[in-house]
C-alpha cells in the first residue's frame, strides 16, 4: 500500500487531471490505493454499480461517468508508474466504450416502451439497433481522452408494435439519440465520451441510423476511396454482425489487387498535410511528418491493396496487421520494428499528453513546466533528450512512409520519350525508333499506332489513360535495351492492351517503376511466360520484390501459408479453388523468372515443379474431403499415385499429370465416397475458374483404362497388375510413385510395383512385344528429326530402353526398380554390366539435351526445335540396338 500510495503522489504531481478528480472525491483516491495493482477489467467494471437497476438514461449517466473516472484514475497511475503497457492502456479505455454503449442501450430502450418493440416488414421479427464502432474503437486501440466514431445500422424497415406507433427508422432514431445523450453530454460529472457520428453515410448530411439495404445501396453506389480506409477498422458493438460483414467486406477488400488505393492513400494523406500546414500543426504528433497517422497509413494501404487475396489482413488492430505484414514479408521485419516502436512511443507520448488535463490532444507542450513533466513521464532527464529521440522516431516513420508511398512528383520532368508517345498521330518516328535500336522501326511504329487508334484505348478513363500513356515511353526506352526489341515491346504491348480496363494493375505498374525492366527481361526471354502473365495479370504483383521472386522455395513454410489461405476462405469452395490457382501460379511465375535467370539445372526445375504439383494435390485432396457431405472419417483412406512426368518427377511448366486414385477402407459406403471424392478432385483440378486453370489430368493410365472405375482398392489394383495388365502398363509402372494422401496405401502401392517389375519375364518375348509396341506408336506419331520427342533415337526411344531393361533384369538386379528417372536408371543398368558404361553416358547426355531443348521449345511456344541433334540420335540408335538387338 505504501508503494501504491507513492505511485498515487507521483502520477498526481504530473496530472492536473488526475490530482483535480482524487481531491473532489476522496473515495476514489482509496479504490485507487486499494486496486492499482490490477488491470481495470470488464469484471470490475460490471461489479462497478447495480447497473440493471438503473431505469431512466439521467439516472444512468452519473454511474457511467464516475466510472469513467476510476478507470481514467487508475490507467494513468498504472501507466505513469510503468504498470501497464499500451495494449493495457488502450484496450482497457475501448473495452469502456463497448461497456458503456452496451448498459445505455437497454437502458435507451426502455425510455421508448410507449413505441413497443419495431418489428421488420419482411422478417416480422423484433430489431435490434447495430451499433458500429469505427476508427480506433473499432480497432481497440482508442486513446484516453478520444472521441468515439459510431454508425447506427437497423436491419430492416417496417413499424412499431406498442401504443404509439411509428416507422422503425424514426423509432432507431430517437433510440440513438438516446444512446448519444447517455455517453456524449457533459453534465457536474463530466462526459464518458465525445461521439462523433460524422463517419455515417452521407455525415452530417445524412439521416442519424439507416437501414442495412440502405448501407449496402450507398456503399455500392456512393462509398468513396476515403471511405474503404475508415471502413477497415469497423466492428459490430450490438446486434447482429453476420449480414453486416458480408455487406462490407467486398467494399473495402477487393476481390484482385488493389494498385489504386495507393493515389487514394496518397491524396487523403495530402489533405492532412495541407490542412497541418495551413493550421500549422507540424508538432502534432498524430497528424504531423512522422506521427500517428502515417503508421496506420502504411498498415492500411498493405490491408486495402492485399486484403481481399490475403484475408489474414482483413484486421482492425494497427500492430496485429504488422504482425502479419511482417509474417508473409510484405515489409521486411527490421522495417515493422522501427515502425512498431515508433507507434509505441508516439501512442504511450500521445496519453501522456492527454493525461495532463483529460483534453483530446495530440500537440507538443509550450510552456517549459509541461514540456519537463512530459519528458520526465517518458523516462528522459530533460525535454532536449526526449525531442532527440522523439524526432528520431518520426524521421523513420516518415521514410519508411515516403518509401511505401513513393511516386514521382507531379512537377518531375517528363520522360525524354514522352513526345514520342504524344506525337505518334502527326510524326514520322521510325528514325528515332531505328535509333534506339529497333529493327523494323515502320512496324513498332505501326503497333503503337494501332494501339492509340484503338477503340480500348480510346474508351479508357481518362485516369487509367494518363496511366497508361506515363508508362509506354518508359517501356520503349527499357524494351530497346534488348537483343529482340521489337518481339519485346510487341509482347508488352499485348499486355498492356488485356490490363488497360484494370485501372489496379496499371497503378501497379506506375507506382513500382523497378518492376518494367523485370518485366521486359521476361519478355523479351520467353513467349510462354510473356503469354502466362497475359492470362494472370495478377502476377504482376510478384515483380515487385526481386527477394522473393528470386528466393529458392521453402515447400514447408509454402505449405503451411496456403493451408492457412484455404482455411481462411472457411468452406468456400470457390473461393478455395481461386486460392489453389493464385498459389499454384505464383509458384510457377517464380520458378520461370528464377529459370530465366538460369538459377536452376534443369533437372532440378523439374523437381521443383513436381514438389508443386504434390503440394498442391495434397491441399486438394485434403480440402475436397472435407467439402464432401456424410463423410465417415476425418482423415480418408485414399491416395494420388503419380505416373509419367509427374511419377518421374519430370514436369515442365505446362505438363499434364497423369495420376491414379486408390482407396483401402472396408466401409460399405467406400466405394461410392470416394467415386465422389474423385470426381469432385478432377473438378477442382481441371475447372477454368475466375482465376483461370490449375492442372489438366489424365486418368487413362487406371486399371481397365477409360473403362475401368475411377478409383481401385488397393487389392483390385493389385489383382489387374499381376494378372491383367498389358505390357505397356507395367511400363507405365516404371514411372510410378505415391504421391499423397493416405501413407499406408502409398506403402502398398510401392509394394505392388516392386513385385510386379521384378517378376521373372521371358526377355525375347519381352523384346518383340516392346518393339511392336515402339512400331504402334510410329504409326500414330512419324519419327521425325526436329520432333526431339517422337525422333528415332529421342526421347520416347530413351524411355522405352530404360523400361525395357529393368522389366528384363530387375529380378536379378532390384535396384533398378527405383523411380529415380532415366538418367539414374542407365547409369544403374551401366553399373551392373547390362549396358556399355560409354553408351550409357552418351544416352544420358542425349537425354539431359533433348529435354534442354524440349524446355527452350516449351518457353518460346514452339513444338519443334531448330537445333537437330543428330549425333544424339546416332549415340540413343546404338543404344537401342545394343540393348534391344534391333538394327530397324
Amino acid at each position: 500500500m505504501p508503494a501504491n500510495t507513492a505511485a498515487i503522489a507521483s502520477a498526481r504531481a504530473f496530472s492536473y487531471y488526475l490530482d483535480r478528480l482524487l481531491g473532489a472525491r476522496p473515495e476514489q483516491f482509496e479504490r485507487l490505493a486499494a486496486r492499482l495493482d490490477h488491470c481495470f477489467d470488464l469484471a470490475e467494471m460490471t461489479a462497478f454499480a447495480d447497473w440493471p437497476a438503473f431505469d431512466s438514461i439521467d439516472t444512468l449517466m452519473p454511474a457511467l461517468r464516475q466510472l469513467r473516472a476510476a478507470v481514467m484514475a487508475r490507467l494513468i497511475t498504472r501507466d505513469h508508474a510503468g504498470l501497464a503497457d499500451l495494449h493495457e492502456v488502450v484496450t482497457t479505455i475501448s473495452a469502456l466504450a463497448d461497456f458503456a454503449v452496451q448498459q445505455a442501450l437497454p437502458v435507451a430502450r426502455r425510455s421508448l416502451a410507449q413505441f413497443g418493440d419495431p418489428i421488420g416488414e419482411e422478417s416480422g421479427e423484433v430489431q435490434q439497433l447495430i451499433v458500429i464502432g469505427m476508427g480506433k474503437l473499432g480497432g481497440f486501440e482508442l486513446n484516453v481522452s478520444s472521441d468515439i466514431d459510431l454508425i447506427f445500422i437497423y436491419p430492416e424497415d417496417g413499424d412499431t408494435n406498442g401504443q404509439r406507433k411509428t416507422s422503425n427508422h424514426e423509432y432507431f432514431t430517437r433510440l440513438g439519440k438516446e444512446l448519444i445523450r447517455a455517453i456524449n453530454d457533459l453534465t457536474y460529472d463530466g462526459q464518458v465520451f465525445r461521439v462523433d457520428m460524422r463517419l455515417r453515410p452521407y455525415g452530417d448530411s445524412g439521416p442519424l441510423v439507416m437501414s442495412l439495404a440502405g448501407l449496402e445501396n450507398y456503399l455500392l453506389s456512393q462509398g468513396r476511396e476515403w471511405e474503404r480506409y475508415a471502413w477497415i477498422k469497423a466492428r459490430v458493438m450490438t446486434g447482429d454482425d453476420s449480414y453486416l460483414s458480408q455487406l462490407v467486406r467486398p467494399f473495402v477488400y477487393r476481390k484482385y489487387m488493389d494498385y489504386g488505393a495507393y493515389g487514394a492513400m496518397r491524396e487523403l494523406h495530402a489533405q492532412i498535410r495541407r490542412e497541418v500546414a495551413r493550421r500549422d500543426m507540424a508538432e502534432n504528433i498524430k497528424l504531423g511528418p512522422g506521427g500517428i497517422r502515417e503508421v496506420e497509413f502504411i498498415a492500411q494501404v498493405f490491408q486495402l491493396i492485399r486484403g481481399g487475396r490475403e484475408r489474414r489482413l482483413q484486421l482492425r488492430s494497427t500492430r496485429d496487421t504488422y504482425a502479419v505484414l511482417a509474417e508473409l514479408r510484405l515489409l521486411e521485419p527490421e522495417t515493422v520494428s522501427e515502425l512498431l516502436e515508433a507507434y509505441t512511443f508516439l501512442r504511450n507520448l500521445e496519453h501522456r499528453l492527454q493525461y495532463l488535463d483529460d483534453q483530446q490532444t495530440q500537440n507538443l507542450p509550450t510552456s517549459e513546466d509541461n514540456r519537463q513533466r512530459i519528458a520526465a513521464s517518458m523516462g528522459f532527464a530533460d525535454w532536449h533528450g526526449f525531442l532527440d529521440t522523439l524526432n528520431q522516431h518520426r524521421r523513420r516513420v516518415t521514410r519508411h512512409f515516403e518509401q511505401v508511398f513513393f511516386l514521382p512528383t507531379e512537377g518531375a520532368a517528363a520522360h525524354p520519350l514522352q513526345a514520342l508517345w504524344q506525337e505518334l498521330a502527326d510524326n514520322d518516328i521510325s528514325t528515332t525508333l531505328q535509333q534506339l535500336g529497333y529493327h523494323d522501326a515502320a512496324d513498332v511504329q505501326r503497333q503503337l499506332r494501332s494501339l492509340a487508334a484503338s477503340q480500348r484505348y480510346q474508351q479508357m478513363p481518362d485516369s487509367s489513360r494518363k496511366k497508361l500513356d506515363a508508362l509506354i515511353p518508359p517501356l520503349i526506352e527499357v524494351a530497346a535495351g534488348f537483343d529482340n526489341p521489337d518481339l519485346t515491346l510487341s509482347r508488352i504491348l499485348t499486355l498492356l492492351e488485356s490490363i488497360s480496363r484494370r485501372a489496379s494493375y496499371l497503378s501497379l505498374l506506375q507506382e513500382y517503376p523497378q518492376t518494367l525492366q523485370r518485366l521486359a527481361s521476361l519478355y523479351s526471354a520467353s513467349a510462354w511466360v510473356s503469354a502466362y502473365l497475359n492470362r494472370h495479370p495478377i502476377l504482376l504483383d510478384e515483380l515487385l520484390d526481386a527477394r522473393v521472386l528470386y528466393a529458392s522455395p521453402d515447400w514447408p513454410q509454402l505449405a503451411a501459408q496456403l493451408e492457412q489461405q484455404l482455411a481462411d476462405c472457411q468452406g468456400d469452395v470457390e473461393a478455395q479453388m481461386d486460392t489453389l490457382r493464385h498459389f499454384q501460379h505464383a509458384q510457377t511465375f517464380r520458378l520461370v523468372a528464377q529459370d530465366l535467370a538460369g538459377m536452376w539445372t534443369l533437372e532440378a526445375l523439374s523437381d521443383e515443379l513436381s514438389a508443386l504439383a504434390d503440394m498442391v494435390l495434397d491441399a486438394t485432396l485434403r480440402h475436397a474431403w472435407l467439402d464432401l457431405p456424410k463423410r465417415h472419417c476425418e482423415v480418408p483412406r485414399f491416395s494420388i499415385i503419380g505416373y509419367g512426368k509427374l511419377g518421374g518427377k519430370e514436369l515442365g511448366y505446362a505438363s499434364d499429370l497423369d495420376v491414379i486414385f486408390l482407396y483401402d477402407d472396408d466401409h460399405p459406403d467406400a466405394a461410392e465416397l470416394y467415386s465422389r471424392l474423385a470426381r469432385k478432385l478432377t473438378t477442382w483440378l481441371t475447372s477454368v475458374t475466375a482465376a483461370g486453370s490449375l492442372y489438366d489430368i489424365d486418368l487413362r493410365l487406371r486399371p481397365n483404362g477409360t473403362s475401368g472405375l475411377l478409383v481401385s482398392t488397393v487389392d483390385a489394383f493389385r489383382q489387374y497388375q499381376q494378372k491383367d495388365a498389358w505390357l505397356w502398363e507395367h511400363q507405365a509402372l516404371t514411372r510410378a510413385r505415391f504421391v499423397c494422401g493416405d501413407a499406408a496405401i502409398g506403402q502398398q502401392f510401392e509394394a505392388i510395383r516392386h513385385q510386379v517389375l521384378t517378376q521373372p519375364r521371358d526377355i525375347g518375348q519381352l523384346r518383340d512385344e516392346v518393339l511392336a509396341m515402339r512400331a504402334k506408336m510410329l504409326e500414330s506419331h512419324p519419327a521425325r528429326d526436329a520432333d526431339v520427342k517422337h525422333a528415332r533415337g529421342g526421347i520416347v526411344d530413351v524411355e522405352f530402353i530404360t523400361q525395357f531393361l529393368i522389366l528384363a533384369h530387375a529380378s536379378q538386379h532390384p535396384e533398378l526398380t527405383r523411380n529415380s528417372g532415366n538418367i539414374a536408371l542407365l547409369g544403374a543398368a551401366a553399373n551392373v554390366g547390362l549396358i556399355p558404361a560409354e553408351l550409357a553416358n552418351q544416352g544420358q547426355s542425349a537425354y539431359r539435351h533433348y529435354r534442354r531443348l524440349q524446355h527452350a521449345a516449351r518457353l518460346n511456344d514452339s513444338q519443334t526445335t531448330d537445333d537437330i541433334p543428330q549425333e544424339d540420335y546416332r549415340h540413343v540408335r546404338a543404344l537401342w540396338q545394343c540393348a534391344l538387338q534391333d538394327e530397324a
